[in-house]
């Protein structure tokens, strides 16, 4: 009898271990998956013009190929070079967040440069009953977007990596998928509720039988070209924002932190400039400002640099 007590007493004691270890996971995740924000927020502006042109049936079986291939690409080959990157090579991970941060202005910057000097006037949006083949269409659209979000996923996972506490390597294994999966739930939910949001605003405008049912159903169908536009643009700031603080953070620790001390200090001075109740919101205000700055600097410079490479390797390809 005492012996099945201390069984049980050992694996209650097992119990509680897991139990604090899933605790510990789930934080970890919830934290590193905090500071991909940027990346996030773009993510879910970028996906829903992939299922434009198509019929609304076919929106959602889109955007679910499109989920699948995301949990694919982040736990099927990003998730194990990133923990191989961490074991064998942690020197790279300042780089490589570098590169995506440049990466994140670039975009930024030239979703900015797009709105200001070019017209949409005459763009050719492809619509499904134009192609010969839908299901081929289809299938195109969502390797499309797997590919981009591959770009995106490359990048959230490593900002995700750097802000996992140093642990053991099943646990940042664990820290690392749960967030990716986590990420990838949040995303492509809000994108499909986002892509059939006006479908039901007119289900709610055309069946409703109060009149408030059909006025929330009418805001909806007119509401969301506005809030698409409006998560651009947070999306659009979020990746200069980001993409400008990992930069700046990434020259702090390959020693050089000009930058990133004047731009402290420039904060702590506006922060300090009203009244003590809002200090600390002012001073973050402030400092993501300035790093959304130097992001978008940094990402105008970046586009020449990228159209001039880009048009190499046309030339090369069509020689």
């Amino acid at each position: 009898m005492s012996g099945l007590l201390a069984l049980l007493d050992d694996v209650a004691g097992i119990a509680k271990v897991a139990a604090a270890s899933i605790d510990d996971v789930a934080a970890g995740a919830a934290k590193a998956s905090a500071k991909a924000a940027g990346a996030v927020i773009d993510d879910a502006a970028v996906t829903p013009k992939y299922v434009h042109g198509f019929e609304a049936r076919r929106e959602l079986p889109i955007i679910w190929k499109i989920a699948k291939g995301s949990i694919r690409n982040k736990l099927l080959i990003l998730l194990p070079a990133a923990l191989l990157l961490a074991n064998f090579a942690p020197w790279l991970i300042a780089p490589l967040l570098m590169l995506g941060g440049a990466y994140l202005c670039f975009e930024g910057a030239e979703k900015i440069a797009h709105a200001l000097f070019h017209s949409d006037a005459g763009h050719h949006v492809f619509k499904e009953d134009e192609a010969g083949d839908p299901v081929h269409l289809e299938e195109q659209k969502a390797a499309g977007a797997i590919k981009t979000d591959f770009i995106l996923s490359a990048e959230i996972m490593t900002i995700i990596l750097s802000g996992i506490p140093e642990s053991n390597f099943w646990m940042e294994a664990a820290t690392l998928a749960m967030a990716g999966v986590g990420i990838t739930v949040a995303v492509y939910g809000s994108v499909a509720l986002i892509v059939k949001m006006d479908d039901v605003g007119l289900a709610m405008y055309a069946g409703g039988r109060f009149g408030l049912t059909r006025a929330v159903g009418r805001g909806l169908v007119r509401g969301m070209p506005v809030f698409m536009k409006l998560l651009t643009i947070v999306g659009t700031a979020a990746m200069l924002w980001v993409g400008g603080s990992i930069v700046v953070h990434g020259l702090e620790e390959l020693g050089f932190g000009w930058l990133g001390h004047h731009i402290h200090d420039w904060a702590y001075a506006v922060g300090h400039a009203v009244p003590a109740e809002w200090t600390g919101a002012v001073e973050w205000i402030a400092k993501a400002a300035m790093d959304g700055v130097f992001g978008l600097a940094l990402g105008l410079g970046l586009i020449p640099v990228v159209s001039t490479v880009a048009g190499i390797f046309r030339g090369e390809e069509a020689h």
